[in-house]
């Protein structure tokens, strides 16, 4: 279905040049004199490239048809994930490449939004927030408040992430794994 390009918003995956990309940010200009146009950063899902393209006002897009399930990850074997879908408990291999930077926040049994195009797997989107337990940072100050600085502390799964002065290791906190950032202690 073509849309003009005035219809870009924020999230929406778009066929761009042959491949499936998800608008990050998008702003509608009209310069002077000059006809409107629309400057969008678009991320190719298929290689995961940023890029920004400006469209004219009258130019046509076209919108992916993306599908979209909820998949269990099972295990990592390698460089390859397996996910299941619990639903026909169908299985489903994926690559490091495929899931990018999200590949290092993959905890065993975890619940995942998982778009496909035509078929394939592009993209997987995890929780808003994860639990990890702290395994390695600095010895707690006494005198840490929650405002303090912040120092590096290295969770379960490998990743560095910063924590307030006051955490100390061994501690469970929660992480939006979106952002890579400390979120609070975890509840559980």
């Amino acid at each position: 279905m073509a849309l003009p390009a005035t219809q870009i918003r924020r999230g929406m995956v778009i066929v761009f040049e042959g491949d499936p990309c998800r608008i990050i940010e998008f702003r509608h200009h009209t310069p002077g004199n000059l006809r409107a146009m629309v400057q969008a950063k678009l991320k190719n899902l298929r290689s995961g490239n940023n890029f920004e393209h400006r469209f004219r006002a009258d130019d046509q897009i076209h919108k992916a048809d993306m599908e979209t399930q909820e998949l269990q990850f099972l295990y990592k074997a390698g460089d390859t994930y397996h996910f299941m879908n619990t639903d026909n408990y169908e299985q489903l291999e994926m690559d490091d490449e495929t899931l990018g930077d999200n590949a290092q926040w993959m905890q065993d049994n975890m619940m995942v939004m998982v778009e496909f195009y035509n078929g394939k797997p592009m993209s997987v989107q995890l929780p808003q927030f994860l639990n990890f337990t702290i395994v390695d940072t600095a010895p707690v100050m006494k005198t840490a408040t929650k405002t303090a600085s912040s120092k590096p502390a290295k969770l379960e799964n490998g990743v560095t992430i910063n924590v307030p002065e006051f955490i100390a290791t061994g501690e469970r906190v929660r992480v939006n794994p979106n952002t890579g950032e400390y979120m609070d202690r975890a509840k559980d």
